[in-house]
């Protein structure tokens, strides 16, 4: 699929073996001092067959105790927690995702950084971790919108029990579980950039087998029942037609959206799906495309960032919006 500037030539495609230069989490995780952050997580650090202090990542709430400790040491997050079987995200790779767009933006905006940037995160789920790390590392501003009504709650408690962050991180219900942007973003407003991590698979039993296949080789050993040591409810793990079908639908509605923001994005899961969605991305006016690989061990992922501005309008929206920041 396209990878730079322009969608007919050859581009940079940004690739990292490891996790981005910027990622507080690139040399693993001390748990000594985790644990002086965090008490709570002593009770599951122990030795691994290696010797080393570790966790048992196939244990749900030695992952979400891990979280809770990343997000207090690194990123000021006092509280944090989720309900039982919402999605509980790692926190390296959704650090990697914030820092590579922060290039793109810098990128856009001739090397240098620009301030007051304000993002829409789409289908922030009960976590909202998006924009806890891109407020607490960039001091961005978010939207976040959300279907589930519980998970909306939820993140609006965590908002509550964390100072500071109500003047920085926003939630907006969004009614329609088909749209993405209808209904939430205003005629008035703009946003700098979108990003989004869509539901990977097309049905229910797709994701349990998905499921029994991590929790496998989390324990070295055929398992029949899935464990969701990371979580997921069924709108955040599957939808009809799986992520290539969320990510075009998507694609389609940022056309009418393509004035109000610079850049879109979405992770994608699945390498799969990358020609398919090149395809879709050749037939759209869009200008300017990245794709943004990104790794955390074993784990290969991605992400694709699009635009409809064209190198004037980029330019009057630096001007618009980032004057000051230059």
């Amino acid at each position: 699929m396209p990878t730079s500037s322009n969608k007919n030539s050859p581009g940079a495609i940004i690739e990292k073996t490891n996790l981005h230069p910027r990622n507080a989490h690139r040399n693993g995780y001390d748990f000594a001092a985790l644990c002086v952050t965090s008490p709570s997580l002593k009770a599951f650090v122990a030795p691994n067959k290696y010797g080393n202090e570790s966790i048992d990542f196939a244990d749900p709430k030695a992952v979400r105790a891990l979280n809770s400790a990343l997000l207090k040491h690194f990123y000021n997050v006092d509280y944090w927690g989720i309900p039982d079987g919402y999605l509980c995200p790692p926190i390296p790779g959704r650090a990697d995702y914030i820092h590579a767009m922060a290039d793109i933006l810098t990128e856009s905006n001739k090397g240098a950084m620009p301030l007051n940037i304000i993002g829409l995160d789409i289908g922030t789920g009960s976590n909202i971790v998006y924009p806890l790390l891109g407020s607490a590392i960039y001091n961005w501003k978010f939207v976040g919108t959300e279907t589930d009504e519980v998970a909306l709650e939820n993140g609006n408690h965590l908002i509550e029990e964390n100072p500071g962050l109500a003047d920085k991180i926003s939630l907006r219900r969004q009614y329609k579980s088909t749209s993405y942007f209808k209904g939430i973003i205003t005629p008035d407003e703009h946003f700098d950039f979108t990003m989004c991590n869509p539901p990977f698979h097309s049905s229910a039993e797709e994701a349990r087998d998905a499921s029994i296949r991590k929790t496998s080789n989390l324990n070295k050993r055929q398992v029949e029942e899935p464990v969701l040591n990371f979580g997921g409810s069924n709108h955040e793990l599957w939808c009809e037609g799986g992520e290539t079908y969320f990510i075009k639908k998507m694609m389609e509605e940022s056309i009418e959206y393509g004035r109000s923001c610079f850049w879109f994005s979405t992770l994608v899961s699945k390498g799969s799906s990358l020609d398919d969605l090149g395809r879709r991305i050749k037939s759209l006016p869009i200008q300017d495309t990245r794709l943004i690989d990104m790794s955390q061990g074993q784990k290969q992922s991605r992400f694709i960032a699009w635009t409809f501005l064209t190198r004037p309008e980029q330019t009057q929206w630096r001007q618009k919006f980032w004057q000051a920041e230059k």
